[in-house]
């Protein structure tokens, strides 16, 4: 790593350099050959004292290097929850967070027996359709239990693991809501990303 003094204490974890030279007045935004700042090498080493340090010295989150990902993409890359949520906390201060739950779909598989567990559930794809679609609906075969459906952020059923494809399920009531909660403990990880 050819870069300058800061980045080089961050990148080796080298914690007490890194802080004499911030003390000092050496840049937090300092960029390698990569663009890679000493946060994006903090980041990517878990190394939270570090991290805390550059930030408490200015160091801005939003700086990417040229691969385009932020501290935090880095951070949850290489599963540094601890780094990545205060990196998160940091962008959110700073009005740069964007909720990867906004951006990238998440769904989960059950059985449907899982879901049929909840009191009020019902294979809705019948009940929001024309009343011909519906008739001709009718014939088909109940599903098994044992079939995998995906239940989405919003909380729609799909037979499909896509968005909006073969819908089962598509109210959203605050007891279906609990009962994704509490009893599929269905929850959309902030860093699906």
């Amino acid at each position: 790593m050819t870069s300058g003094k800061v980045v080089a204490a961050a990148g080796h974890g080298d914690l007490r350099t890194l802080e004499a030279l911030l003390s000092e007045g050496a840049d937090a935004n300092e960029q390698d050959e990569q663009g890679w700042t000493p946060l994006n090498w903090a980041a990517g080493r878990g190394d939270l004292e570090a991290v805390e340090l550059l930030l408490a010295h200015g160091a801005d989150v939003a700086l990417a290097g040229r691969d385009r990902r932020t501290p935090l993409m880095i951070a949850r890359a290489a599963s540094r929850r601890e780094v990545a949520a205060v990196l998160a906390g940091a962008e959110k201060r700073a009005g740069t967070w964007v909720d990867p739950r906004d951006s990238r779909p998440f769904c989960r598989a059950y059985y449907l027996r899982d879901l049929r567990r909840f009191a009020g559930w019902s294979e809705s794809r019948l009940d929001r359709q024309e009343p011909a679609a519906a008739e001709a609906h009718a014939s088909e075969p109940r599903l098994a239990d044992d079939e995998i459906v995906y239940l989405h952020q919003d909380l729609t059923v799909t037979r499909s693991m896509w968005h909006g494809e073969d819908v089962l399920r598509d109210r959203r009531t605050p007891e279906w809501e609990r009962f994704c909660a509490r009893e599929l403990e269905f929850a959309v990880p902030e860093d699906c990303d």
